[in-house]
């Protein structure tokens, strides 16, 4: 059952210092076991009954083929232990529920040391004073389940995008009050993006309280969905739609038109995180700067070297090598975070992968833990 705010409040406020302790604590014991890599991963999803209830309807509205998946055909890929792979609908949705001891058993089975907390439902979407109520008390659970395991989980807050002027005033109660270490946005946080003037107060709250943004997938707009995913088995469609193709290229649009906006001229201390290797955008930045030059733009830096400054890259559970070699020549080893995208994805091979990369064990190092840490202020 999720917590009153109350018991939320009181769970938070009995585990800050523990918290605050208990990275430390586990830090030094990995760091005591010669060669083990300590790994952190930052785009790990949760839901609750509460928030699935209160956002799911709009979803629906917004994307009824949201339920396509998995109708058809059943993925198993906790079954393939070679690597991460795509798990079977209601598994995870099974999984998501589970802020405690089978998460923590599926952790260990795995090796994995930290998980930071995001929700996979977009309350953001929710209108009104609703939405609003909604991303409080998702917010206010994630806390408290953080709280819970507080030498295991960290927390991502869940604004209310779409109103501006509560979102600042909830990102600041729960990265002061509640102890989160940043933000996820699924997708777009209205009909337009973010580079959009309404929500540049969110934005500023962000760089003053110096906390990353992690830009998630989101679904395609309708008209977008229809016009490029339609035509194949609603299967194909769904899977095409999201979690294949669609909703990463819409994350992708979203990260681009940000660097084109100057918002990073004007917000120095704005970090944002880009998962799957950045979502299609590290790729073509020498085709962006090639055609949309700074004489253009009036920007003060080049596309490039403005993400290489301000994005950081975790593969959300691709573990492909020519990915991690491109994306790492591309951004350097200092901005390179790791993730599975679990429950979505299985944990099979995640820490395996990372141990046999062709880098030193200082970069693996980096990428496994001390970015994150340094990052997110574990």
């Amino acid at each position: 059952m999720p917590f009153s705010r109350r018991e939320a409040m009181k769970a938070i406020a009995l585990s800050g210092m523990v918290a605050a302790l208990g990275f430390r604590a586990e830090a030094a014991e990995n760091d005591s076991r010669p060669g083990r890599l300590r790994l952190v991963c930052v785009e790990e999803h949760v839901n609750n009954p509460d928030v699935a209830r209160g956002s799911m309807p709009e979803m629906l509205r917004k994307a009824p083929y949201l339920t396509d998946w998995g109708r058809d055909v059943t993925d198993r890929g906790e079954a393939d232990a070679s690597h991460p792979r795509v798990i079977a609908a209601g598994d995870s949705l099974h999984k998501l529920m589970n802020t405690g001891e089978g998460r923590l058993r599926d952790m260990d089975a795995h090796g994995i040391d930290v998980q930071v907390l995001s929700y996979a439902a977009s309350p953001h979407i929710v209108p009104g004073q609703a939405g609003i109520d909604l991303c409080a008390r998702a917010n206010d659970d994630l806390a408290a389940a953080a709280a819970r395991h507080a030498t295991r989980f960290a927390a991502f807050a869940t604004l209310p995008w779409q109103e501006p002027k509560a979102a600042v005033k909830e990102l600041e109660r729960c990265v002061t009050r509640l102890g989160f270490r940043g933000v996820l946005l699924n997708g777009r946080s209205g009909e337009g993006f973010l580079d959009d003037a309404r929500y540049r107060p969110v934005l500023e709250a962000l760089n003053t309280l110096r906390v990353p943004l992690f830009l998630h997938p989101g679904l395609p707009l309708p008209q977008v969905r229809d016009a490029y995913y339609a035509g194949f088995s609603r299967e194909v469609s769904a899977r095409l739609s999201m979690f294949a193709w669609g909703w990463h290229n819409e994350e992708g649009v979203q990260l681009v038109r940000l660097l084109l906006s100057g918002v990073f001229d004007r917000l120095p201390q704005l970090r944002v995180i880009s998962g799957h290797w950045g979502e299609l955008v590290p790729f073509f930045l020498q085709r962006l700067d090639d055609s949309i030059p700074q004489d253009a733009t009036g920007l003060r830096r080049s596309l490039t070297q403005t993400f290489r400054e301000h994005v950081y890259v975790t593969p959300s559970g691709m573990t492909s090598l020519p990915h991690f070699l491109f994306v790492r020549e591309v951004v350097g080893m200092d901005r390179l975070l790791f993730s599975v995208d679990y429950p979505y994805l299985s944990l099979n091979g995640a820490r395996a992968w990372l141990e046999s990369l062709p880098v030193s064990h200082e970069e693996k190092e980096k990428f496994a833990c001390r970015n994150a840490e340094e990052l997110l202020h574990l």
